[in-house]
């Protein structure tokens, strides 16, 4: 094979294909394009568990760090339980820096004020979604009077411009001296956020930027950039997952279009094509407190600050208790960084058919939380040995179709009196990101519990059914299916690195 540049390997916009590349070629690529006799140092960020699932368990640290030097900054790095996980990364690991909040007035207004601006420019479905059936009522009085400036604002077309002027102010605001002060003593080649929407990471980012450090964003997820509140700093790069959250990438924010913007697939389920984690059914339903020889219902519950749809797992549940499918079990699998003890109790009523697994650490702050590796086995095996999932428009719903298990979705608010009908409409035939998968033939849309009972009991006795439009479901959201994202991430950065060190 003759040697290729990275520029070939990754392309005019690098995108990146390494199923046309085997690892050791891939790597000594890689090897040639970087001076091995002076390694660049490269910072990477994490503060939620879902990143520290890719730093912890896919190729991205061993081929990053076979380049550079790589170190990672982890909010999770203070916890005693997982320092151990952490000492075996082929990086250095630091605790992150201590982080301050912006005072309320002006900065926090101003941010308002630009993401308002922006809505009204741009007309988010999922973002006005939100605002009408959540926001309206929950947002205090002063933040919804910038309302009315930001409407003038959109209708001059003024938003860029806003943007770019609250930009330059935040700049300005120290939310992390003991960032500053590590960073100046020791500027790396680059710093790679995987979190610009959250509340820690872009506090390092500013030090990074006012540094003159180049910067790069991984989106970590497919939903986050028609979801959540705008990315108020501008990176020289930035990693997503698919094509299509690429489009997304530049339709939300116009300058993405001039900077390099690289396709890796999702890192985080590269773990589900480890051999390590895959138990046999017998091995798991043991572990579970199950019978390998009846059939798994896995009802995942998603994030509770919106919708209270455990009582359509509890619904669930008793029919599953009292034998209305026959012989069958049931898993209750939580969103892993959210408490549900209260279910917990509830569930226990249900037992043996119905479990619910224990997927975080109770009362733990979130960015503290990550996961071992039995918690880990126990996330990939639930959707390995899944006959049907139930869930409600989240993720869960990609994890299932990447192993061919049927997704029956809610298209229904389980709560009594159904306070956000409206809303779980919205979500699944409005949202940017959910509406094609809702309607996509892939997942099995279900109006109310009877419905939702009838596709579970139908996907038990015809698991086949939408087979092809499942896979579609999976490919159309992660782009990749070879679990080897992390690699191309980890290609992606030092890519970066050494277009950077050319120019």
């Amino acid at each position: 094979m003759a040697e290729m540049s990275i520029s070939d390997l990754l392309g005019e916009e690098s995108r990146l294909a390494l199923k046309y590349s085997p690892a050791k070629q891939m790597e000594k690529t890689i090897t040639d394009s970087i001076d091995r006799k002076s390694k660049p140092d490269v910072l990477v960020l994490s503060s939620s568990l879902f990143i520290d699932r890719i730093f912890l368990y896919t190729e991205f640290l061993n081929l990053l760090s076979s380049e550079v030097s790589a170190k990672v900054w982890a909010t999770s790095a203070r916890n005693p339980h997982f320092r151990e996980a952490w000492r075996g990364a082929p990086a250095s690991i630091e605790e992150f820096p201590a982080v301050f909040p912006f005072r309320e007035f002006p900065y926090n207004y101003l941010r308002r004020l630009n993401e308002f601006a922006w809505d009204f420019r741009q007309r988010p479905p999922s973002r006005l979604s939100m605002m009408r059936h959540i926001w309206n009522r929950t947002q205090k009085a002063q933040v919804r009077a910038l309302k009315l400036p930001a409407r003038a604002l959109a209708l001059l077309k003024a938003e860029t411009h806003l943007e770019d002027r609250l930009e330059r102010l935040l700049l300005t605001y120290q939310r992390s001296p003991e960032a500053l002060q590590l960073l100046r003593a020791n500027p790396p080649a680059v710093v790679v956020t995987t979190g610009p929407f959250q509340f820690e990471q872009p506090a390092v980012i500013a030090v990074a930027k006012n540094l003159g450090i180049p910067t790069l964003a991984l989106i970590p997820s497919w939903d986050n950039v028609s979801t959540k509140n705008r990315m108020t700093f501008k990176y020289d790069g930035y990693l997503v997952w698919s094509e299509q959250t690429k489009r997304e990438l530049h339709h939300f924010y116009p300058h993405t279009r001039r900077v390099p913007v690289f396709v890796v697939g999702a890192p985080q389920f590269d773990l589900f094509f480890q051999e390590r984690f895959h138990l046999s059914r017998a091995e798991f339903c043991t572990e579970q407190g199950l019978r390998p020889d009846l059939p798994i219902i896995v009802y995942a519950i998603s994030s509770p600050n919106v919708f209270r749809e455990h009582h359509g797992a509890l619904y669930l549940a008793e029919r599953v208790a009292r034998g209305d499918l026959g012989d069958v079990q049931m898993i209750i699998r939580p969103n892993p960084i959210h408490d549900f003890v209260e279910v917990t109790e509830l569930v226990r009523k249900y037992a043996p058919r119905v479990i619910m697994q224990r997927t975080s650490e109770s009362g733990l702050a979130l960015t503290a939380r990550s996961q071992n590796e039995r918690q880990i086995t126990e996330w990939v095996n639930t959707f390995r040995h899944a006959d049907v999932v139930v869930n409600l428009s989240s993720t869960v719903a990609i994890d299932a179709a990447i192993f061919d298990r049927p997704v029956v979705n809610l298209n229904f608010d389980p709560e009594p009196g159904q306070p956000q009908q409206a809303l779980v409409k919205d979500v699944n035939h409005r949202w940017t990101h959910f509406k094609p998968i809702a309607e996509s033939g892939g997942v099995w849309m279900v109006n109310d519990h009877e419905e939702m009972f009838k596709a579970v009991k139908t996907y038990l006795a015809h698991p086949e059914l939408h087979r092809k439009n499942r896979r579609w479901v999976a490919e159309f959201v992660c782009e990749y299916l070879d679990g080897r994202c992390g690699e191309r991430m980890a290609a992606a950065i030092l890519d970066f690195v050494h277009q950077n060190a050319k120019g």
